[in-house]
């Protein structure tokens, strides 16, 4: 009986090993959509809108559903909480999606992942700044290792001749990663009253209308212009690169832990490349991947040491 159950057990954390192991590819594909429907001629705002607004329905079930099936688990916001989720998820998703988006224009696929990867270190920072969380010693060689590899990738591209555009890139995939780093460390508290799915879920919506009144500020809400294409891939973004990545990862934490979905989803960054080579034709060089290698190292040691703390 116990070894049954045991083997149940076992299956169960390698499913949920696989589940999360397909979330992290999938959340890995988005910059590659994003730079096929840039090839169409949209912009950047249009696409992000297109994105939310194909997502929007699936979570606007998820919180029916956590509504209805999770209110015993867990407690229902408040006034105070749904200001505080609406506020982190405008940070969050809202301008750390445009900056990502916007970044994209200038740098390859490639290095926005490895650049957006490191936001588990600006969480640690931030957290040292403004909660007052002292940084381990193993957590400062995380941190030295992380931009030692940041420097390593980047000491290639500065030689090129769209240096500019490429900090400017650049620049804005860090302000992405930065608002991603607030969001989480700002929404610890809130994350096991309400549960991760309706706050992930809020989070969006609120977003999504962030999104929404951005679009149609600067362009009239004009959004039935574009190739077909464009709405095939931001339906694909929305569904593959977005929802489903939400579900599996979230399952995969709840089962394996966060510690563990760390180390599988560090295959975020190698499969953006793979895929960016396949359907981008970009390539690293060999500088770049060792300094994306640092990279991934750094990140999974200051995750695990911040696991450890807990």
């Amino acid at each position: 009986m116990d070894n049954s159950i045991s083997l149940s057990s076992g299956r169960h954390q390698l499913l949920a090993g696989l589940l999360v192991l397909i979330g992290a590819i999938c959340l890995s594909a988005k910059a590659v959509i994003i730079k096929l429907a840039y090839q169409y001629g949209v912009e950047s705002v249009s696409l992000l809108t297109l994105r939310m607004l194909f997502s929007l329905p699936f979570y606007l079930f998820i919180v029916t559903y956590a509504t209805g099936r999770l209110s015993k688990a867990y407690v229902s916001p408040g006034k105070k909480d749904l200001a505080l989720i609406v506020l982190f998820g405008v940070i969050g998703y809202y301008l750390a999606s445009l900056f990502d988006f916007l970044g994209l224009q200038y740098i390859s696929a490639s290095l926005e992942r490895i650049i957006l990867f490191i936001y588990p270190t600006l969480v640690v920072i931030l957290s040292a700044i403004f909660l007052g969380k002292p940084i381990t010693r193993n957590q400062t060689l995380a941190l030295l290792l992380t931009y030692a590899g940041i420097g390593i990738v980047f000491s290639e591209n500065l030689l090129m001749p769209e240096r500019e555009d490429f900090l400017l890139g650049t620049g804005l995939v860090l302000l992405g990663a930065l608002a991603y780093a607030i969001y989480l460390m700002g929404s610890g508290s809130l994350l096991p009253r309400i549960g991760t799915w309706r706050f992930t879920s809020y989070a969006m919506m609120a977003a999504a209308g962030a999104v929404i009144i951005h679009h149609g500020i600067q362009c009239r809400w004009a959004l039935f212009h574009f190739p077909w294409e464009v709405y095939g891939l931001a339906l694909l973004m929305a569904l593959i690169s977005t929802v489903l990545p939400s579900f599996l990862i979230s399952e995969g934490i709840r089962v394996i832990g966060a510690g563990n979905t760390a180390i599988i989803g560090s295959v975020s960054p190698v499969s953006t490349i793979i895929l960016a080579y396949i359907f981008l034709e970009e390539r690293l060089g060999s500088m770049q991947w060792v300094g994306a290698l640092v990279v991934i190292a750094g990140v999974l040691l200051v995750t695990l040491q911040k696991q450890k703390s807990f």
